[in-house]
């Protein structure tokens, strides 16, 4: 059953917004090094409950988004448009993680699917 893995929360201001989670929570983060603008966020130690997330350059219409852990983008992209959700950002390699895709759920709700695979390119 996939479950949340991730969230990602967009910022105007990704400095300011990351003062903001290391003052109240006491989160740990640090640039991605990858091709893109992108920070990642560690919000507890190992093993206990919770998720990790990222923090990203805000994109147009862009929300605070969860994740959910899938073997096959392409298998649960079907099924979410057989029950009614939408595609809003086809699948996409993310190097050396893996493949995502952004859907709307059938309240206009945005999400992500991940597939793992570091060979993504």
């Amino acid at each position: 059953m996939p479950r949340p893995v991730h969230f990602e929360v967009p910022a105007d201001d990704p400095d300011r917004l990351i003062a903001f989670y290391r003052d109240v929570f006491g989160w740990k983060i640090h640039k991605w090094d990858g091709p893109m603008d992108y920070w990642l966020v560690v919000t507890g130690e190992s093993g206990t409950p919770g998720i990790d997330g990222g923090i990203a350059r805000r994109q147009p219409g862009a929300t605070v988004a969860m994740s959910l852990d899938v073997p096959s983008v392409d298998e649960y992209a079907g099924k979410i448009e057989s029950a009614g959700g939408a595609i809003i950002v086809p699948k996409m390699a993310v190097p050396g993680v893996g493949w995502l895709a952004y859907f709307k759920d059938t309240e206009g709700n945005v999400f992500g699917i991940m597939e793992e695979d570091e060979s993504a390119k």
